[in-house]
């Protein structure tokens, strides 16, 4: 069974990565993303914005896995993106983690100068510096000007997707120009439970023995979705990745993409007052 996507650029990313937004503590941090490697994860994501990419470094080196088979994600914040200050940028989150090159890096925030952010992550990977480039929570029509206008096609777009946000459309589109769509969020957060409870999900996983969180991750890696759930406690950690020995029939599928309403709980870059507020947004270390 697949466990990693192929990136356009023939990069290999696991379809399963450990999370690490909100995880601030750098000694939980760290402790999370080493139990995450040691249960089998084989991939990192974090952000300039989380505050934590020297926690996640330091599980990276430590854990004794080579570098190679350790995939490390992590985001530019929107007030790196103009005059170089992306390049700059990713150089400290470089020194932050203690690596010699990042496996992907986004673009986390479609605010800004995005297409100056761009130009400098196009460089980055031209030298080899990370070995792919993305970018977060954009909509179809801002990844396709995107697409349009520059000289890197984005390998990845992460945008919050789980069972009452599937993102349908937005898939079709990633799917069109063979960009990988990546989930966050994809155990719906503060609407866990009332998605655990449903009945297309406590079905499906009665059915296979598997617990409602497998049923809901596997739902979107059987798509072809990679996903990033995080966890901080070791159960649910190694739970969360074990969802290669099952698949979800058909019948199944169907009924857990009808309890779809397609409404994020986070918002999106497209809502005028989310854009407005990003104006006091702050970073924790940058």
């Amino acid at each position: 069974m697949e466990t990693t996507a192929l990136l356009n650029n023939g990069v290999r990313m696991p379809l399963v990565g450990f999370g690490t937004y909100q995880i601030t503590d750098p000694g939980q941090c760290r402790q999370s993303a080493e139990l995450a490697l040691e249960a089998g994860y084989r991939l990192l994501d974090t952000a300039q914005n989380y505050g934590n990419e020297k926690s996640v470094g330091e599980a990276v080196r430590a854990c004794g896995i080579p570098r190679g088979e350790i995939f490390v994600t992590s985001k530019v914040w929107f007030r790196n993106h103009p005059g170089g200050e992306c390049r700059r940028s990713v150089y400290r989150s470089l020194e932050r983690m203690g690596l010699d090159y990042i496996d992907l890096m986004l673009i986390h925030w479609p605010f800004n100068d995005v297409y100056a952010a761009w130009r400098d992550l196009e460089t980055l990977y031209e030298e080899g510096t990370v070995r792919a480039i993305g970018v977060s929570n954009f909509a179809p029509d801002r990844l396709v000007d995107l697409i349009n206008y520059n000289r890197v096609v984005p390998a990845v777009n992460q945008v919050e997707t789980h069972l009452f946000c599937q993102q349908k459309t937005a898939h079709r589109w990633m799917e069109k120009y063979n960009v990988v769509h990546q989930a966050y969020a994809p155990l719906g957060q503060s609407r866990i439970n009332h998605m655990f409870a449903l009945p297309a999900v406590r079905d499906a996983a009665l059915a296979h023995g598997k617990t409602p969180a497998q049923v809901a991750l596997r739902f979107l890696v059987q798509q072809g979705i990679a996903v990033i759930p995080k966890s901080v406690h070791e159960e649910r950690i190694r739970e969360n990745i074990d969802i290669f020995d099952f698949c979800l029939t058909q019948g199944e599928m169907e009924a857990l993409s009808a309890v779809d309403n397609a409404e994020p709980m986070i918002g999106t870059a497209t809502d005028p007052a989310r854009a407005e507020a990003a104006r006091d947004w702050k970073s924790r270390e940058l």
